[in-house]
C-alpha cells in the first residue's frame, strides 16, 4: 500500500470520530460518562480556569442542548422567525417531559440577527415525545427545504469569522457532512436580488460517500455558486482559471480548514468517546492537521482569511499545529485579533505552555524528556516553540478556545490566520510549460498562450523530464479516482437547438447567461439542464482532469414530454426558480395570498389565465395586511386544459403553507408522505392529491400532462 493510500484510510478514520450518532442515548445505554485519564490530563494542563474543573466536567457528562440556525440569505428568514417565536416556541415552553420542564428556546447572543435557537430538549425527546411532534415535523420538514439547519452551536462559530462576502473564492478542505458548508453559501447570496454572486464555494472532502451528504446538504439552499469534489485536503490539487487570455493558477480569498481531530470537545454528543479517549489518539493525528493546513495556506490569496478549527481541546492539536505553521511561514501568516467579531461569544484565550502525557500516564513538558523509544510517536512541534521571543511573536492568545460550561456547548478550537505574503516555499515566479493541443479552452475564447503552474512543496514524486532542454516541470501523473463514476458536466453552446424554443416560450432577457447551462450527458436528449455561476464555468472547464466533481450546478428546467406541443419541451424545476426569475419576462402569473393557499391544498382550482404549460406563480408582498408574508414568493406552476396547478416540491409546499397560516402537520400513525393540514374553509373538499416525497417516482401523469413526481398539493383534513 502507498503512502497517499494510507493517508487517505487514515484520515477517512479520523474523520469519522466526529460523526455524531444516530441520535441521542442510540446503543449507548452501558456507557458510563467517566474517564480518568481525561480528567487527570485536563486538570494538569490548566486549560480551565480555577475552581471551574467541576462545572467542565459536570457540563461534559450533560446532554448537548438542540440548536438551530435560520437560513440567513433567504428572504423568507424574517417569516420562518416569526413563525417560530409565535407558535413554537410558545407552544413547547410550558410542557413538561418525562419529568423535565422544557425551557424556553433562547437566541444564541453571538449569532447575528436571532438566526440561531438552543432549547434544553434532547434530540431523544424531541424525536418521541407526542407533545412535541409538531415542532419535530415542523424542525425535519423546515430542514429539508433548506430553511433551517440543525446544527451544532459552536460549528456556526468558523463561517462567522471568515467574514464572507459576495465575491470570496472559499474553499472549505474537509467539508461533509456539510452544516459550515451551508452557512458559507449563504454568506456568499446575503443579496438576493443578485442571482450570481462573483464568489463561489469548492467543498471538499476526502470519503467519497460522504461527499454524497456533503451533496445533500448543499443541494438544499439551491445555489449555482457550490461545486462538491473528493480529494484527500492534504494534496488536494492546485486549479487554474482563464484570465485576460492566459490562465494563472487560483487562489482562494477565504478557506475554512475545519480538520479531522480525536473530537474530546464532542463528548456530550458522541458518548462513546468517553470509553475510547487517550492521550494516543491527540499523539496521532497532528501531523496529518499540519499537512492540511499547509496545504490550505499555499492556496490561499494573499490578504485572504483562512480559519483553523478542531473539536478538540487538546493543544497538541490545536495551539501546537498553529504553531507550527506559523514557524513555517517565517512571517507570511499572522493571528488575527478576532475577539470583537463575535460579541456575546464567551471564549478562553489559546496558551502558550503545555505538556504532553503518554497513555500510561508519563508527562513531558519538551522534546529532550521523551525517549528514544518515542521519537517516532512524539514530534518535536507538539511542544511549544523554545523560543521565548519567537513564542510572543506568534500571538497564541489571539487562538479561541469554547468550553462546554460557559454556554452549554461543545468543545471547540478555532483560529483565524491572514497570509501577509507568500509562503516561503511559493516566492518564486511560476514555471511555464507550453499549452497541449488537449488542454480545455474557455469558449468561446482563441487558443490560449502558455499557461503558468504554481510551485509545488515537494509532496508530489517528481519523474525525469522527456525533454531536457525544456523548462518546463514533468506532466503530472493520471488523477486515480475513487467511488463511484460520475456523469460528465456537458455545458451548451450559445447556438445550441435547445435554446430556441425555450427563448421564445420564456422570452429570456437578453443578458441570459446561455454559456452557464450545462447537462449531464454528451449523447441523447438532454433530460435537465442545469446553471452554475460563470466563475464556476471557468474552474469547470479548465480544471476537468485535476479534480474529481461530484456535482455542481442548480437543476432549472426538466424535459417534459407532454410540454413538446406547447412549443417547449422544458418546463421549470422550483429548485432553480430564484435563480432563473430575473430573466423570464413572459408566462408570470401574479397571485394573492389565498391563491397560494389555495395552489398549493387544491389539485386543479384555477380556470384559463394563460396558455398551456409550465408557468411562474408570483406573489408579491402587501403592504397594507400585515398578517400576509412580507417577501416575494415565486412558485413553478403548471398550465393545463382548464386550469393551473402548482408543481412545487413537498416540503417546500408544507414551507410556504405555514408561511400563508395554513398549519400542517402528519398525523400519528399515517404514512409520511401522507400531509394533513388544516386548510382554509371549503379548500379542496375533494381531488386532494396524495403527497409524494421529493425525488420519488410519482404513479404516473396528472390530468394538466404534468409529471406527478410529487410536486402536486397537500392533502387537507
Amino acid at each position: 500500500m502507498g503512502k497517499r493510500s494510507r493517508d487517505r484510510k487514515r484520515l477517512q478514520q479520523h474523520r469519522r470520530v466526529c460523526v455524531p450518532p444516530q441520535g441521542w442515548g442510540a446503543g449507548y445505554a452501558e456507557i458510563v460518562k467517566e474517564n480518568e485519564l481525561f480528567e487527570q490530563y485536563y486538570r494538569e494542563l490548566g486549560l480551565v480556569p480555577g475552581g471551574e474543573f467541576g462545572a467542565f466536567m459536570e457540563a461534559m457528562r450533560e446532554p448537548l442542548p438542540a440548536t438551530i440556525r435560520i437560513t440567513g440569505y433567504k428572504s423568507h428568514a424574517k417569516e420562518i422567525l416569526h413563525c417560530l417565536k409565535e407558535k413554537y416556541f410558545k407552544e413547547v415552553q410550558a410542557l413538561e417531559v418525562d419529568g423535565q420542564k422544557i425551557e424556553a428556546p433562547q437566541a444564541l447572543s453571538w449569532y447575528p440577527d436571532e438566526l440561531a435557537w438552543h432549547t434544553n430538549l434532547s434530540r431523544k425527546i424531541l424525536r418521541k415525545s407526542p407533545l412535541l411532534e409538531k415542532f419535530h415535523q415542523f424542525l425535519v420538514s423546515e430542514t429539508e427545504s433548506g430553511n433551517i439547519s440543525r446544527q451544532e452551536a459552536v460549528s456556526m462559530i468558523p463561517p462567522l469569522l471568515l467574514k464572507i462576502e459576495p465575491h470570496h473564492k472559499i474553499l472549505d478542505m474537509c467539508a461533509a457532512p456539510g452544516s459550515k458548508t451551508a452557512q458559507l453559501i449563504e454568506m456568499l447570496h446575503s443579496d438576493m436580488d443578485v442571482p450570481f454572486p462573483e464568489g463561489f464555494v469548492i467543498a471538499n472532502d476526502v470519503d467519497n460517500k460522504r461527499c454524497y451528504l456533503l451533496v445533500h446538504q448543499a443541494k438544499r439552499l439551491n445555489s449555482p455558486c457550490i461545486m462538491v469534489v473528493n480529494h484527500d485536503a492534504s494534496a488536494i490539487p492546485w486549479l487554474q482559471v482563464a484570465r485576460d487570455g492566459k490562465r494563472d493558477a487560483l487562489f482562494y480569498d477565504r478557506i475554512l480548514c475545519d480538520v479531522p481531530c480525536s473530537g474530546d470537545g464532542t463528548m456530550r454528543k458522541n458518548i462513546d468517546v468517553w470509553k475510547k479517549w487517550t492521550t494516543s489518539n491527540s499523539l496521532a493525528i497532528p501531523w496529518l492537521q499540519l499537512r492540511i493546513a499547509v496545504r490550505g495556506v499555499e492556496q490561499l490569496a494573499v490578504g485572504g482569511r483562512m480559519v483553523y478549527s478542531t473539536c478538540s481541546l487538546n493543544p497538541v492539536e490545536d495551539e501546537a499545529v498553529i504553531a507550527s505553521l506559523l514557524e513555517k511561514s517565517e512571517g507570511a501568516l499572522e493571528l488575527v485579533d478576532a475577539a470583537e467579531d463575535l460579541p456575546g461569544l464567551k471564549w478562553m484565550p489559546g496558551v502558550t505552555s503545555w505538556k504532553l502525557m503518554t497513555k500510561e500516564g508519563q508527562w513531558f513538558s519538551n522534546w529532550s524528556e521523551v525517549p528514544e523509544s518515542r521519537h517516532t510517536q512524539i514530534r518535536p512541534t507538539m511542544f511549544p516553540p523554545t523560543d521565548p521571543e519567537k513564542l510572543k511573536a506568534m500571538k497564541l492568545e489571539r487562538c479561541m478556545r469554547i468550553l462546554p460550561h460557559h454556554q452549554n456547548t461543545g468543545g471547540f478550537f478555532v483560529a483565524v490566520l491572514m497570509k501577509k505574503a507568500p509562503m516561503p516555499w511559493n516566492r518564486r515566479h511560476p514555471k511555464v510549460r507550453p499549452a497541449r493541443a488537449d488542454d480545455p479552452v474557455d469558449d468561446p475564447a482563441p487558443a490560449e498562450p502558455p499557461m503558468a503552474e504554481p510551485e509545488r512543496d515537494g509532496e508530489e514524486e517528481r519523474t525525469p523530464s522527456e525533454t531536457p532542454l525544456c523548462s518546463s516541470p514533468p506532466p503530472s501523473k493520471k488523477m486515480k479516482l475513487f467511488g463511484f463514476k460520475e456523469d460528465p458536466f456537458v455545458f451548451l453552446t450559445e447556438d445550441d437547438p435547445v435554446f430556441p424554443p425555450i427563448q421564445t416560450f420564456y422570452d429570456l432577457s437578453p443578458d441570459f447567461p446561455k454559456l452557464n447551462v450545462l447537462t449531464r450527458t454528451h449523447e441523447g436528449k438532454k433530460r435537465h439542464l442545469y446553471m452554475v455561476s460563470k466563475e464556476l464555468r471557468n474552474v469547470l472547464l479548465n480544471n476537468s482532469e485535476r479534480i474529481k466533481i461530484i456535482n455542481t450546478g442548480v437543476k432549472v428546467w426538466s424535459r417534459n414530454q407532454d410540454s413538446e406541443p406547447f412549443g417547449c419541451a422544458f418546463r421549470l424545476a422550483q429548485e432553480g426558480i430564484y435563480t432563473l426569475f430575473p430573466y423570464i419576462r413572459a408566462r408570470i402569473v401574479n397571485i394573492g395570498v389565498e391563491d397560494v393557499k389555495v395552489l398549493l391544498t387544491q389539485e386543479n382550482p384555477f380556470l384559463s389565465k394563460l396558455n398551456m404549460g409550465s408557468i411562474v406563480l408570483r406573489y408579491q408582498p402587501d403592504t397594507n395586511n400585515p398578517d400576509a408574508p412580507q417577501c416575494p414568493i415565486e412558485l413553478c406552476g403548471w398550465r393545463g386544459k382548464t386550469s393551473i396547478r402548482a408543481f412545487v416540491p413537498r416540503n417546500e409546499r408544507f414551507h410556504y403553507l405555514r408561511m400563508v397560516g395554513v398549519e400542517v402537520f402528519h398525523k400519528q400513525g399515517r404514512r409520511a408522505d401522507e400531509a394533513s393540514s388544516e386548510a382554509p374553509e371549503g379548500a379542496a373538499e375533494d381531488g386532494a392529491g396524495e403527497a409524494v416525497a421529493e425525488g420519488q417516482e410519482g404513479p404516473g401523469r396528472g390530468e394538466n400532462g404534468a409529471d406527478s413526481n410529487g410536486t402536486g398539493p397537500a392533502s387537507n383534513t
